[in-house]
């Protein structure tokens, strides 16, 4: 059994200004539905690829976790299946609305989380582009969802014993 691809398309479609023709997806789960990787989520509809109408960094961010969270959805899962977050930004000044936007949908989760400043993303416009990775999201009829966290690692101390 393949992969489970969600929301295939071609990049000639979403990108006809470039020269472009790669098969993609917006996420895919793995067999036994375990794993749910994201592609990188734009300030964008995911029907049609249309950017939405705003140059704020918190109005882009929204859009970007209102799409992650409806990838998770269409996957089986919900956002606290939510593992990992890559975030990128275009300028520095733009971090603190963004993290807090982000944190407005991620509130209890407890991802981990990467953030990285770069010099432009694929469309001029975008400010904001946020990729994810999701755990266990319960497919194929099953509920469950991430381990549950683990107990803090305790600290033994070794005692020297005398031999003999």
């Amino acid at each position: 059994m393949a992969h489970t691809r969600i929301r295939k398309f071609n990049t000639s479609d979403t990108y006809p200004e470039q020269n472009l023709d790669n098969d993609l997806c917006q996420a895919v789960v793995t067999q036994g539905g375990k794993t749910v990787y994201l592609r990188g989520q734009c300030p964008q509809n995911l029907d049609d690829a249309v950017n939405i109408d705003s140059h704020d960094p918190v109005e882009q961010t929204h859009k970007v976790m209102q799409n992650i969270r409806q990838l998770i959805e269409e996957a089986g899962g919900e956002m606290e299946h939510l593992v990992k977050v890559v975030v990128y930004i275009t300028d520095v000044r733009h971090r603190e609305a963004v993290y807090r936007t982000m944190g407005e949908y991620i509130k209890g989760v407890y991802p981990v989380s990467t953030g990285l400043v770069v010099q432009a993303l694929a469309r001029p416009e975008w400010l904001v582009e946020i990729d994810g990775d999701g755990g266990d999201p319960g497919l194929n009829g099953k509920r469950g969802g991430c381990l549950p966290p683990r107990a803090p690692p305790r600290i033994f101390r070794t005692r020297k014993r005398k031999l003999g």
